[in-house]
This record gives structure tokens, C-alpha cells and sequence, in this order.
């Protein structure tokens, strides 16, 4: 299914986040003292809040099972699935 351009750059952008928030979580396993580090992932979840929620409200849900709010109709089948694309 082919979606317009700024679709793939908006999901890249939310793939680039959800990978800095884990290589953090990762590094936090190790040093759960680092302050600085807390505060990265912390505001980096947030970031990821935003990013997704600008993404559904212009492409569609990423997820399903109460992760996302649902557009009117019913959209979720219509949208490419996040392994799809």
C-alpha cells in the first residue's frame, strides 16, 4: 500500500524516538543513578507522546487493543499495518 512521503519521514521520526528511548532503558538497567539519564527518558516518553499523537491524528492508528483512540468510521483496517509499510 503506498502512502504519501511525509507518511514514511512522520513514522521514522517515531521509529528514531522509540530507539532512543530503548537503547536508554537499556543503559539505565546498568546505571540506575544517573540522573541526567532519567531525565533524557523521561522526556523523550513524552516526545514519543506527542510525536504518536500528531501521526494518528494525520494517518490513522498504529495500534489497536486500546493503545490508540479511534477515528469515525471505524479506520482501523484501512490504515497499513505498522509491518506493512
Amino acid at each position: 500500500m503506498k502512502k504519501p512521503p511525509n507518511y514514511y519521514k512522520d513514522l521514522e521520526d517515531l521509529q528514531a524516538i522509540d530507539f532512543a528511548i530503548l537503547e536508554l532503558a537499556l543503559y539505565l538497567d546498568t546505571h540506575p543513578d544517573d540522573y541526567d539519564a532519567v531525565l533524557q527518558y523521561n522526556w523523550l516518553i513524552k516526545q514519543r507522546k506527542q510525536v504518536k499523537k500528531a501521526f494518528e491524528l494525520q494517518h490513522g492508528s498504529l495500534t489497536s487493543f486500546g493503545y490508540s483512540y479511534a477515528r469515525y468510521p471505524w479506520d482501523w483496517k484501512e490504515a497499513p499495518w505498522p509491518w506493512q509499510v
